[in-house]
C-alpha cells in the first residue's frame, strides 16, 4: 500500500486519537492524551504527518516529531493494525527523516519499548541504530517493567 502523507495539525486531533486508540496497547500506557497531543502540535518546533489510504475516509497512521537545534526526535508514530506491514510505517519514517533534514536537523532520535520486535525491525530497516537504554522506563500489564531502547539515525545532507 502506498499511503498518502500530508501535513497535519490541531484540526486532525480526532483522527490522530482514533489511530492512537487502535495502534497503542493500553496495557503499556504509551498513548498520549488529546491535551498532550495538542500541546505538542502547537509548538513551532513540532510537526505532524497524517497517513491516509486512497479512497479511505479515515487516517491509517500519524507521526509526531520535534526539532531542537541540530537534533530531531520522533515522539510518536502509530499505524492502525489493519495497515501494518504494508509500507505505511516505512513511508512515515522516511518522511520524518526528510522533514527533519529540511528543518535543519542532522540527527534524529527515538525511543521504543524493549520487546516491541515489529517496531525494532522497522526502525533498523530505516537506518536507526541502538545507542542506549533507559532501564524500567515503561510499565506493562501486571506492573511488569520494560526498558526504553534509544535509537539514532544520522540524516544525510
Amino acid at each position: 500500500m502506498t499511503p498518502q502523507l500530508r501535513a497535519g495539525g490541531a484540526t486532525d486531533i480526532d483522527a490522530i486519537m482514533a489511530v492512537m486508540a487502535a495502534a497503542f496497547d493500553p496495557g503499556f500506557g504509551e498513548a498520549w492524551s488529546a491535551a498532550q497531543m495538542l500541546g505538542s502540535i502547537d509548538s513551532e518546533a513540532s510537526w505532524i504527518r497524517i497517513a491516509e489510504a486512497e479512497g479511505a475516509p479515515d487516517a491509517i497512521g500519524f507521526s509526531l516529531c520535534r526539532r531542537a537545534g541540530p537534533e530531531a526526535e520522533l515522539l510518536l508514530i502509530g499505524v492502525t493494525p489493519a495497515a501494518r506491514r504494508s509500507g505505511v510505517g516505512a513511508a512515515m519514517l522516511a518522511a520524518a527523516k526528510r522533514d527533519a533534514r529540511l528543518r535543519g536537523a542532522e540527527t534524529i532520535f527515538l525511543e521504543v519499548r524493549d520487546g516491541n520486535a515489529g517496531a525494532m525491525g522497522l526502525y533498523r530497516a530505516a537506518g536507526f541504530a541502538v545507542i542506549g537504554r533507559r532501564c524500567d522506563y515503561y510499565r506493562g500489564p501486571g506492573d511488569l517493567r520494560y526498558d526504553a531502547i534509544t535509537l539514532r539515525s544520522d540524516l544525510d545532507k
